[in-house]
């Protein structure tokens, strides 16, 4: 008899000892027990999310071992990945899977983490986390005017990019295979979307 997967899925964190949901700051986030778990906060509301799986981890070593390559040792900017806070606004604390900030913007990256906006977000999606990078996630990256936001569906092994125009992200496409992201922020990528996910 086959059995069908039950995905864990972003829930907030309701029995968090805490502020009311709506009203955690980052200060209240620096405070959370080490208790394994990876907690963000969107607009106030502290999440909790499952630990990833196989196919999110080998997906996100390789976003970082192409980026550290063509982006930090080419002297272009930083590479960092989760778990590092990024700190959108004091009632956005969130946990990218892999970001970039270009030389341009350096001035954000401090010793506890990203205070302020990465030129570049990728969330790795799977089914436990789509919903939440593509509302509440991609609204706060929306509102702390990230200028382009991928997100990488390892099934699929699609790139979705999402570039800010007017204060408001917009899809330029989904790309698989043996094309390049065509990316504002990184256009001289060389890395084929193919290459990200095998």
């Amino acid at each position: 008899m086959a059995t069908s997967m039950v995905w864990p899925v972003v829930t907030t964190a309701d029995q968090v000892r805490g502020p009311a949901q709506g009203q955690w700051l980052y200060a209240d986030y620096v405070q959370l027990p080490d208790d394994g778990q990876r907690y963000e906060i969107v607009k106030g509301v502290l999440y909790m999310a499952p630990a990833p799986g196989e196919s999110h981890q080998f997906a996100s070593s390789r976003f970082v071992v192409y980026l550290v390559i063509h982006v930090d040792f080419a002297g272009l900017g930083r590479v960092y990945h989760a778990p590092f806070d990024v700190e959108l606004s004091p009632r956005d604390v969130v946990q990218p899977d892999v970001l970039v900030v270009l030389n341009a913007h350096s001035h954000v990256i401090t010793p506890r983490g990203i205070v302020g906006a990465p030129d570049l977000v990728i969330e790795i999606a799977s089914p436990s986390t789509a919903t939440h990078d593509r509302d509440e996630k991609l609204h706060a990256y929306e509102r702390a005017g990230v200028r382009e936001y991928w997100i990488a569906d390892p099934f699929a092994r699609t790139i979705e990019l999402l570039v800010l125009e007017s204060a408001a992200y917009r899809s330029r496409g989904v790309y698989q295979g043996p094309v390049t992201v065509p990316s504002i922020v990184l256009p001289s990528l060389p890395v084929r979307v193919e290459q990200f996910f095998t």
